[in-house]
């Protein structure tokens, strides 16, 4: 399969000013494309660009369309997707994980084209069937099968205007009532009104909603998920009792409709809610299938991890954007030179320039290859799950650990994105700032993906947490194996830079990054629990105990933690069969370079912990790091080349792979709609004295 894609599909690239580098490579970046990927999902996504590509509605825009028309352009986006069935029938049939693959590489595909649009798909068609495969049950196929085949417009209605984290304190009701056999939903007041719907806000027919349970003599059975007609999906005219409407503009993803919505004692049918997890009796007696209570959200919000590997498989394909646009330039751009009236070199060739943007070209492979690999085993998991007779309570007892390196995961691979687009934009200087560079809105539609589907930072602690648990427990249970180093904590505690280097393992290699990266975890796990015990010990409660040890310990914990996954899921990779001998320098150098610049981000902890004392080590780490740089100033653009996408996919005047820069550059400034009309408006602006004289 990797050789019929690398000749059938991968076009080669057009000859020009980037050869000079291209040239200096030493392998084939085709090759290096079926490593960092997986070749028939490579595939799939080049399908959906070769067919996108001649579709009139997919074409890039040049200027900025008004807010209703981004709306109804992502819509009407969404709809052609669906009449281009770019996954074929029978897929929809085939098992768990084939099927949520192929789709989910679509979507990829997808999103690198339009944002706003492959967000509507995934929340609409993705999450929610996935949420409702998890949390329903043979009485809901018929929605799921509508949603599947977009024959209706869903959303999932979760966050409220004063809770979004904190599910458990969410304030809309459900109250059931015997007499009719119905649900009655109710919004108290506008704090507890659901808001930022995707799709919701002028286009979805039927949300997913998640409301606190109460059974007719008004005991609370906790958050429950239902599904609740909204809108008429004939007239898409709001029910009567329900209140809805869009947000407003937001700073972008403006395709997206995203709304509120409030109800006012809303009647929905018994069989409306999702009864996987429990499920009310006609007489209004609530039967759960969890002995434990506080497990039921748990399986309610663990369908959720999909949602988050999704957001990271497209926060590796933006940063990647990123990086091969910044890559390009600064193999192009030319400034200065070592002779006074000599030739300028490329900007490429300065150290500095090498440190600000070649450690993101490393990250967008790392963790592109450690976020495939986590998503499989999470798949394989949920697979597992389904064909059990007891399933969904194994599914939230084997997906702890999962759960936790998504957590810490998501955060990782989305900070990392959005400080990529950043650098990128002033790394390529003036030229950056345009529209038509395409990192503007690169950084304005990755933004959110911070703060959705969990907030960054409430995720990481809960990674933190499934650590400490393992930290303080008998044993560790570590089916992925990402913990396991716990069991030699002792004598990992015991390292230092000194003890590492006189065992004579060499900085620049494997073995010392995942030394440094085990004791670094280590000493975190140490002085986190160390800091709750002693806050404990002076009666401070736990839940402020938590709370204080996150900065500088538990927090740098969960990133730690991401890292060290994503470096050891790396070079996993690297190591197999497949790995053609002339990508191994090439990806080493990859990983030494990721490695030395996350653990030059953790120094202040190194040295804190006693790991290391005086400069050598702190030196030992940036002279690798620089040294590294150096080398992959060669590999660099064919390294970008495996990472791009086509380019009206990438839509980058300064990053398309022809390399002609300032003639891309030129059209975009003369081509540009008025560029060199004089303004409508000019006799508003002649001076008073001027206008005399006309």
């Amino acid at each position: 399969m990797a050789k019929e894609v690398k000749n059938s599909l991968l076009p080669d690239l057009p000859r020009g000013p980037l050869c000079e580098y291209r040239n200096r490579a030493k392998f084939n970046w085709k090759e290096l494309k079926m490593v960092l990927e997986n070749p028939n999902l490579t595939r799939i996504k080049y399908e959906v660009w070769r067919r996108l590509e001649s579709e009139p509605l997919f074409t890039p825009v040049t200027a900025t369309l008004s807010v209703d028309e981004q709306k109804e352009r992502a819509a009407k986006q969404v709809n052609r997707i669906a009449d281009l069935e770019l996954a074929p029938a029978e897929i929809y049939s085939s098992d768990y994980k084939y099927r949520v693959r192929y789709l989910m590489s679509i979507n990829e595909a997808l999103h690198a084209v339009c944002p706003s649009m492959s967000v509507k798909i995934a929340l609409g068609v993705g999450l929610f069937t996935n949420s409702l495969l998890a949390m329903g049950t043979e009485r809901h196929s018929a929605v799921y099968n509508a949603a599947w085949n977009r024959e209706i417009i869903t959303c999932l209605a979760i966050t409220e205007v004063s809770h979004g984290s904190n599910t458990k304190r969410c304030r809309t009701t459900a109250t059931y009532d015997p007499g009719t056999q119905e649900f009655i939903i109710n919004t108290p007041d506008f704090e507890a009104a659901k808001c930022w719907i995707g799709n919701l806000g002028k286009t979805a027919s039927i949300a997913l909603l998640f409301a606190i349970l109460y059974t007719n003599d008004g005991k609370d059975q906790g958050l429950q998920g239902f599904l609740v007609p909204i809108r008429d999906p004939k007239t898409l005219q709001p029910y009567p009792g329900v209140i809805v409407g869009d947000i407003g503009e937001k700073i972008g993803l403006n395709g997206i409709d995203n709304g509120f919505v409030m109800f006012n004692n809303y009647r929905i049918p018994r069989e409306n809610l999702l009864n996987r997890a429990g499920d009310v009796t006609p007489e209004g007696v609530y039967e759960s299938t969890f002995n434990e209570p506080g497990k039921i959200l748990g399986a309610v919000l663990e369908s959720f991890s999909a949602g988050r590997l999704g957001i990271m498989q497209e926060s590796t394909n933006t940063l990647s954007h990123a990086a091969v646009i910044a890559v390009r330039y600064a193999a192009l751009r030319k400034q200065f030179g070592p002779e006074k009236d000599g030739p300028e070199q490329s900007i490429i060739e300065y150290q500095l320039h090498q440190w600000r943007i070649f450690p993101y070209l490393a990250a967008s492979c790392v963790l592109k290859v450690s976020v495939f690999a986590l998503t499989e085993i999470y798949l394989e998991t949920v697979q597992k799950s389904q064909a059990e007779s007891n399933g969904f309570e194994l599914l939230t007892q084997i997906v702890s650990e999962i759960h936790a390196l998504v957590s810490s995961s998501k955060p990782l691979v989305t900070w990392t994105a959005r400080d990529a687009i950043q650098e990128s934009r002033e790394a390529c200087g003036g030229h950056g700032y345009l529209k038509a560079a395409n990192l503007g809105e690169l950084r304005n539609n990755h933004d959110p993906s911070c703060t959705y589907e969990g907030d960054n930072n409430v995720l990481g602690q809960q990674a933190s947490n499934w650590l400490l648990r393992q930290w303080k427990g008998y044993s560790v249970e570590s089916p992925v194996g990402s913990a396991n180093f716990i069991e030699r904590r002792e004598t990992i505690l015991k390292n230092s830079f000194d003890a590492v280097v006189a065992g004579r393992c060499n900085v620049d290699s494997a073995e010392f990054i995942n030394q440094c990266y085990e004791w670094l975890l280590c000493w975190l796990l140490h002085a986190t629990c160390e800091q709750n015990q002693l806050a404990e010990k002076n009666n401070v409660d736990r839940f402020k105990a938590r709370n204080d040890s996150q900065v500088y310990r538990a927090r740098d914990m969960s990133r730690a933690y991401a890292e060290y996954y994503a470096l050891k899921s790396f070079r996993s990779r690297c190591q197999r069969a497949d790995v053609a001998a002339e990508l191994q320098p090439v990806l080493f150098n990859v990983y030494l370079i990721y490695g030395m610049w996350c653990i030059d981000r953790h120094l202040a902890t190194f040295y804190a912990g006693g790991f290391a004392v005086g400069p050598r080590f702190a030196d030992a780490i940036r002279g690798t790091l620089l040294q590294a740089c150096d080398t992959f100033k060669d590999s660099a653009v064919a390294i970008a080349d495996a990472l791009a996408p086509p380019d009206w996919v990438l839509n980058s005047v300064l990053g398309k792979s022809d390399g002609r820069l300032y003639e891309n550059i030129q059209n975009v400034f003369m081509t540009n709609p008025g560029a060199m009309e004089r303004a409508s408006w000019w006799k508003d602006i002649i001076p008073t004295k001027m206008k005399s004289k006309l």
